[in-house]
């Protein structure tokens, strides 16, 4: 979506998108070097934003990356996922795509850090 006319972005506000754009960037060069798929990249909805959709065997793997500043602690962060927001979207993507509701599913999550590999979290959490 573009950005709302009638206000203009804060710096702090631009930094983070720009940060969560290479974060996105970054986690999807980590999964094609582990011969995953790229299907989509942030795939919007009326509901939400899928980071990436990445295809991998039989598997259809919605992915959220979480890109920190600091080396943050990622349990609060993965608590924090809005996992219903999550599950909702990928509804939609596997509505818009009726030919790989054949397929497993699931839902991962990358952490980046700064100084750290990326930590990929397969099955993060169930379907909402």
């Amino acid at each position: 979506m573009p950005p709302s006319p009638a206000k203009t972005p804060s710096e702090r506000r631009v930094t983070a998108e720009r940060r969560g754009h290479r974060g996105e960037a970054l986690a999807a060069l980590f999964l094609q070097i582990k011969l995953y798929r790229i299907r989509d990249r942030r795939f919007k909805t009326p509901m939400g934003e899928i980071d990436l959709v990445v295809e991998k065997g039989n598997t259809v793997i919605f992915v959220e990356v979480k890109t920190r500043a600091r080396n943050a602690d990622e349990y609060l962060t993965h608590a924090a996922i809005n996992r219903n927001r999550i599950s909702r979207a990928a509804q939609y993507w596997l509505a818009r795509h009726p030919s790989e509701t054949g397929k497993d599913f699931r839902f991962d999550v990358i952490f980046l850090a700064p100084g750290r590999w990326p930590r990929h979290l397969i099955n993060a959490f169930p379907a909402a």
